[in-house]
């Protein structure tokens, strides 16, 4: 990120138009972005490199269908150290890191330390391949999973409706009164 302020960053409408087009369809070319929020190709154009720039948009991906390349089983796993304090969280962070399978690690408060998102083929590369690596982790107290019967809501949107609204506290992005 840039050397601005975020905590001086300002959005008008036709940023968060624009950031609620990407996020449907990052593919859009510049024309049709400005087409659909009414702005030139350049001003668009210039607008995708600012919030770049300043980290909003911090990169752009092809979503995948995990079921037609072969991943049908996802896990939510739920994973417990022995100690919460030294080198076991930063030494399981480190080893989580190298798991292609864990696509979300979140350190958590409540019952367990971290809670994973993990996918993978079947439920006995699950069991074979993961699980089983994660009991190795040093400092791994208990893991405990769930599987994933039916997505009943998947999505990477953001919500943006709160930005410019002043019934919230302070707001790392505010609304610009122009435009």
């Amino acid at each position: 990120m840039n050397s601005q302020n975020i905590d001086d960053l300002l959005l008008d409408r036709f940023d968060i138009s624009l950031l609620v087009a990407l996020q449907k369809n990052s593919n859009a070319t510049h024309q049709q972005l400005g087409e659909l929020i009414h702005l030139s190709t350049s001003q668009v154009s210039r607008r995708i490199q600012r919030l770049q720039a300043c980290g909003i948009i911090r990169k752009s991906v092809a979503l995948l269908d995990p079921t037609l390349i072969g991943l049908g089983v996802r896990a939510v796993t739920y994973v417990t150290l022995t100690r919460h304090s030294g080198d076991e969280g930063m030494a399981f962070e480190r080893e989580i890191a190298a798991f292609p399978e864990v696509l979300e690690c979140f350190s958590v408060t409540g019952e367990s330390d971290y809670i994973l998102q993990i996918m993978a083929a079947s439920l006995s590369d699950l069991s074979d391949s993961v699980l089983r690596r994660l009991t190795r982790i040093k400092g791994v107290s208990s893991i405990r999973s769930n599987i994933v019967l039916q997505s009943i809501k998947s999505t990477t949107e953001l919500p943006l409706d709160h930005i410019g609204r002043t019934d919230a506290g302070s707001r790392r992005v505010r609304l610009s009164k122009s435009a």
